[in-house]
């Protein structure tokens, strides 16, 4: 009997897979590092072949920690960044990099080569823009492939495949190149709610007329919850399961997260437009549903069916949030490198040095978290942080506050994205919090009290695995689609509410944190 699902998510620096039963609970997970290459300046690279290794690897030892047969597997599911893989002809890795070293054949999401190819596509002012919040980016898959096309032209010639993450893991399980909706709705301009997705007109403008063939790019797409097929033999080999193993579409892993903590609210519509899952790790993503199409600027999306039949999903985004607290802490005269320890240590000082000096810890100290641009609401990839209110001090303790006042920036920035839905027309009060964010309390507390919003922590250890194991769930036919499957594998979490009495305290740093915006928009426009 077939009652298990695997599900496989792909981060910025680990594969990780987890095996789940039909209720959703989570029986055994294992992680694998994967390789990035970092040549120059905005410039980031994966190997797919790193890649598929790592997740091979992490399957089989998971599976063996559950004590799981391939015979009792339904179905497997990936979910990855918005990551850029290139291939040849024949399938074959093809360098992304000027050295053109074949084994970079990936450009990460993160990856901001593309600020000038992101930036002619915004000048087009094209219809398609109003599913970008009417601003290309960077980290979408456009830019980079017109950066590939005028860049290395030779690589462009060889290409025979471009595949977002996600569909390159259900093409190499699988032998079939077909794509999946979420992937080329969220990343590609491709216009799911249209009788013909992809508009011939925007890709000539922006010189990508020859992509669809070049890339072997259907017209079709496959939703979540369907199934792209089984297993090859060689993968199944490869990943220790059998070939009776269907693949599920693949999922942009924040959206996948997505479906991790609102899924069980999938059959109640009403009630999952009050809700909006936030996605904490190396950025965050702050994701929202509704009936009806609601476009706003600096919002990607919306998206019709990018994860729930007939639903439009719209997100925002910070593109460094974690990874501008590691940041943080490598660079300052007493940091080192941000170790989960490191972290914990600092976090317990800041807890200290609170409870110490009360309202007043660090409120001289002011930061813009746009060290990667501003996502949103902004739009502004070319965006740079500040940081206000430095001493002559690089003691541990200093570290201390510009760490928290980090923190409370990130969750001022949050709070700025939540503005921008409420003009949009979005209604809502609840804020699920799943990813790496979750183990930090600072974040967790500033989530709540400086928004103002309901803050729930799921009780699963990993939503964005959860989210993709429903998917897998529906591919692989234990249940009959994804709102019976979040209401079958949902589960509980906490709920922390906001403290009034520090209310005052964030709406008066929410007020400096939007004329610190004003201040460096001044700076910028002297000339």
């Amino acid at each position: 009997m077939r009652e298990l699902v695997v599900a496989v998510d792909i981060g910025t620096g680990s594969a990780r897979a987890g095996f789940f039963d039909r209720k959703g609970k989570l029986l055994a997970r294992a992680d694998r590092p994967i390789a990035m290459n970092r040549p120059e300046e905005n410039h980031a690279e994966h190997d797919s072949e790193d890649i598929w290794a790592a997740v091979c690897g992490a399957v089989k030892v998971a599976r063996d920690n559950a004590g799981v047969r391939p015979e009792s597997v339904a179905a497997i599911g990936f979910d990855a960044t918005c990551s850029l893989v290139v291939r040849d002809r024949d399938g074959a890795p093809l360098s992304v990099n000027r050295a053109g070293e074949a084994r970079w054949d990936t450009i990460v999401w993160l990856d901001h080569r593309a600020l000038a190819e992101a930036d002619f596509c915004t000048s087009t002012e094209h219809p398609v823009l109003h599913h970008s919040g009417r601003v290309m980016s960077p980290e979408m898959e456009m830019p980079k492939l017109m950066w590939l096309k005028r860049n290395l032209p030779r690589q462009w010639e060889r290409a025979g495949y471009f595949f977002d993450l996600a569909d390159y893991m259900s093409w190499r399980a699988t032998g079939s190149a077909a794509r999946s909706r979420c992937t080329l709705t969220a990343k590609w301009n491709y216009l799911a709610h249209k009788e013909s997705g992809w508009q011939q007109d925007y890709l000539e403008r922006i010189g990508l007329g020859d992509l669809l063939d070049r890339g072997r790019l259907p017209e079709e797409t496959l939703p979540v919850g369907g199934a792209v097929g089984r297993l090859s033999a060689a993968a199944a080999e490869e990943l220790g399961l059998d070939t009776e193993c269907r693949v599920a579409p693949g999922l942009i892993d924040a959206y996948a997260g997505a479906l991790g903590v609102l899924g069980g609210f999938a059959a109640e519509p009403a009630n999952l437009e009050r809700q909006l899952a936030l996605i904490g790790g190396t950025s965050s993503c702050i994701v929202a549903f509704s009936r009806d199409m609601k476009p706003g600027f600096g919002m990607w999306g919306p998206y019709f069916e990018a994860v729930f039949p007939g639903c439009w999903l719209v997100e925002g985004g910070q593109s460094a949030t974690g990874a501008l607290l590691d940041h943080i802490v490598r660079v300052h005269g007493a940091g080192c490198e941000p170790t989960a320890e490191t972290h914990g240590k600092i976090i317990e000082r800041v807890q200290e040095l609170r409870a110490l000096h009360g309202p007043s810890f660090a409120d001289r100290l002011h930061v813009l978290p746009d060290f990667h641009g501003n996502r949103s609401p902004l739009a502004d990839p070319h965006a740079l942080g500040v940081i206000s209110g430095l001493a002559l001090d690089s003691s541990f303790d200093a570290l201390c506050r510009l760490y928290w006042r980090t923190c409370v920036a990130i969750a001022l920035g949050i709070r700025h994205i939540l503005e921008m839905m409420k003009e949009a027309g979005y209604n809502l009060d609840t804020l699920h919090v799943t990813g790496g964010h979750v183990r930090n309390p600072l974040l967790m507390e500033l989530y709540c009290d400086a928004t103002g919003c309901r803050v729930v922590a799921p009780e699963t250890p990993d939503a964005v695995l959860l989210g993709t194991a429903m998917a897998a769930a529906v591919a692989g036919g234990l249940y009959s689609g994804l709102a019976q499957a979040g209401s079958g594998m949902a589960s509980g979490g906490e709920v922390r509410l906001p403290d009034a009495a520090s209310r005052d305290l964030y709406d008066r740093d929410y007020r400096r944190f939007l004329t610190l915006y004003r201040h460096r928009a001044e700076l910028e426009a002297m000339r």
